[in-house]
C-alpha cells in the first residue's frame, strides 16, 4: 500500500507567615525583666524534588509520570495484539511528550492557557461520564495517574490540541493534484517485461489490466497531492512527467512501478483522506523544525 492526547503554596506561606509573626509578636512584648533565651525555630522541611525523565525548554516532566505513561503505552499495545519492548516504549513516550509539551508552550506563546476553571470543568465532565468523582479517581488508580499528574496531562493536552488545530488550519483545502494509474510487478523482471511492452506500443490501460498486473482497479491511484504517497519517489516521478507520458521503473519496499499521469489539475478540492494526510505531514515538520530549536534534555535510561 502507497498511500498515507500555586494555591496550595500560597496558603502555607500564609501560615508560615502567621506563625512567624506571632512568634515575633511573643517576644517583643516579654516584659523589661525577662532575659531573653534562645529560642531554636526549625525550618519548614523543603520537598525533595522529584527526578526528571525529561524536560523541554526547562519544563519537566517526574520519571514517575514517565514510567506510568510507558506502562500505560505498553498495555495499550498489547490490548491490540501487539507486543512493544521497553526501549521502543521508551522512544515512543519521549516523542509523544516531546511533542505534546511544545505544542503546549506554543498555544502558551499564542495567548492560549487552559484555566483552572476550564481544568475543573473538563473534570468534571469526565467524572459525569464514568458515573462520578469515585469512579474517576479509581479510573486513575488504576491507570497509574496521581491527582497532580492528571490535572498536568489534561491541562497539557487540551492546550496541545489547541494549537495542533491552529497549525492544521492553515492547511489549504485545494491543491495541485495528478490522477495517476500504475503497473506493479512484484519482481524486476515483470516490471521491465512491462516497460519493453509499452515501449513497442502495448497500450497502457490495458497492460495495467491483464490478470499479471492489476484486473480488479486496472492499476488507479487516483488523485493526490504532493506530500500523500508514502513512496515519494513514486510522487516524485508522477509530478514530474506531463500528461499522458509513464515513468520507467521505480523500485519501492512494495515492488516495481510504472506510473502515468492521466490528468492534471493546478486547484483540486482534497479529498478526506488527502486533507488529514497533508494535515499530519504540516504538524509532523512543525514539530521537526520547533524541536531543533528546542533545549530537550533527557535523563539517562
Amino acid at each position: 500500500m502507497i498511500h498515507r492526547h500555586t494555591k496550595n503554596i500560597w496558603i502555607i506561606g500564609t501560615l508560615l507567615l502567621a506563625l512567624g509573626l506571632s512568634a515575633c509578636a511573643s517576644l517583643s512584648t516579654a516584659g523589661p525583666t525577662s532575659t531573653p533565651s534562645a529560642t531554636f525555630t526549625p525550618e519548614p522541611p523543603t520537598a525533595t524534588p522529584q527526578p526528571l525523565a525529561l524536560t523541554v525548554n526547562g519544563e519537566g516532566i517526574t520519571l514517575t509520570e514517565f514510567n506510568a505513561e510507558v506502562a500505560r503505552y505498553t498495555t495499550a499495545q498489547t490490548a491490540l495484539g501487539k507486543t512493544v519492548d521497553s526501549a521502543a516504549a521508551t522512544s515512543v513516550v519521549i516523542e509523544d511528550y516531546v511533542a505534546q509539551m511544545l505544542l503546549a508552550q506554543a498555544a502558551h506563546a499564542n495567548g492560549f492557557t487552559l484555566d483552572d476553571a476550564a481544568l475543573r470543568a473538563r473534570i468534571d465532565s469526565l467524572a459525569s461520564q464514568i458515573g462520578g468523582a469515585e469512579n474517576l479517581s479509581k479510573w486513575q488508580t488504576e491507570h497509574g495517574y496521581s491527582e497532580q499528574a492528571f490535572r498536568s496531562a489534561l491541562r497539557r493536552g487540551a492546550e496541545s490540541a489547541w494549537m495542533r488545530d491552529k497549525i492544521i488550519s492553515n492547511v489549504p483545502s485545494t491543491a495541485e493534484q495528478v490522477h495517476v494509474q500504475q503497473i506493479l510487478a512484484y519482481n524486476e523482471e515483470g516490471a521491465l517485461e512491462a516497460l519493453a511492452q509499452l515501449k513497442s506500443g502495448m497500450d497502457f490501460d490495458e497492460l495495467a489490466a491483464s490478470p499479471f498486473y492489476d484486473p480488479l482497479t486496472r492499476g488507479d491511484l487516483g488523485w493526490f497531492p504532493r506530500g500523500y504517497l508514502l513512496e515519494k519517489n513514486i510522487e516524485d516521478a508522477a509530478f514530474s512527467l506531463e500528461v499522458g507520458q509513464y515513468s520507467d521503473v521505480i523500485a519501492t519496499n512494495v515492488g516495481f512501478h510504472i506510473v502515468k499521469v492521466l490528468a492534471r489539475d493546478p486547484d483540486r478540492p482534497l479529498s478526506p483522506d488527502a486533507a488529514l494526510s497533508l494535515q499530519e505531514l504540516t504538524l509532523k515538520i512543525w514539530i521537526e523544525e520547533q524541536r531543533t530549536q528546542a533545549n530537550v534534555v533527557l535523563a539517562p535510561q
